[in-house]
């Protein structure tokens, strides 16, 4: 009965927060850009944060993303085998186009693609995995594994009225078979990048602002 309590007090009360935390309810009714590549979501959530710079300034963070670029400004040792991200604009990774790879991991397996590119607007990177082995695959090129998960991680900047920048971020995703990854979802996916997701925010509000 205990147990029983627990889950559900999490499905009702705690889950929706995880997934929507920060976010107000239009931002996570509305539709973004990149939406459509998961057209079909077995699961989504809508994050956001305030920055005290407009997009612009806020931008050169999030587009030298990678792996073995400026990594993911959350937890680096979860993330990026204890290496720091950045804490400066590195001209040298301000580059960024679709189609691009991001790496996720140090011998290069895994990686995020690109999938859509508006400076100072919209990024959204696309992930698709084998599983169980967690390699990367092109869904264009590649047979479609019987174990997978499909995903996107969006980024979008909006200018606030007093000169700031709200971020939301949107996550979408697809896995199969269903029956074996829901339980993963649940139980550690969410709050795995609800952990993830609002460290991010955190150490980026830092380095945004010191450099405004």
């Amino acid at each position: 009965m205990a147990t029983a309590a627990a889950l559900a007090l999490y499905a009702l009360r705690l889950r929706p927060r995880l997934l929507t935390w920060g976010a107000t309810q239009n931002e996570t009714d509305r539709t973004y850009p990149g939406d459509d590549i998961v057209p079909d979501a077995d699961g989504t959530s809508t994050m956001a944060t305030t920055f005290p710079a407009p997009p612009e300034t806020v931008w050169p963070w999030l587009v030298q993303m990678g792996g073995d670029r400026g990594g993911w400004y959350s937890w680096d040792r979860l993330d990026r085998y204890g290496e720091p991200s950045a804490d400066r604009i590195a001209p040298e990774w301000q580059h960024l186009e679709e189609g691009q790879r991001l790496t996720a991991t140090r011998n290069g397996w895994s990686w995020f693609t690109v999938a859509r590119l508006e400076p100072n607007r919209t990024l959204v990177l696309r992930s698709d995995l084998s599983l169980p082995s967690g390699h990367s695959f092109d869904p264009q090129w590649d047979v479609l594994p019987l174990a997978h998960m499909d995903g996107i991680w969006a980024f979008h900047l909006r200018p606030t009225a007093d000169g700031g920048t709200r971020l939301v971020v949107r996550t979408r995703g697809q896995s199969r078979p269903r029956r074996l990854t829901r339980p993963f979802d649940l139980l550690l996916g969410e709050p795995a990048h609800f952990i993830m997701q609002t460290r991010q925010f955190h150490n980026l509000r830092t380095r945004v602002g010191a450099a405004a």
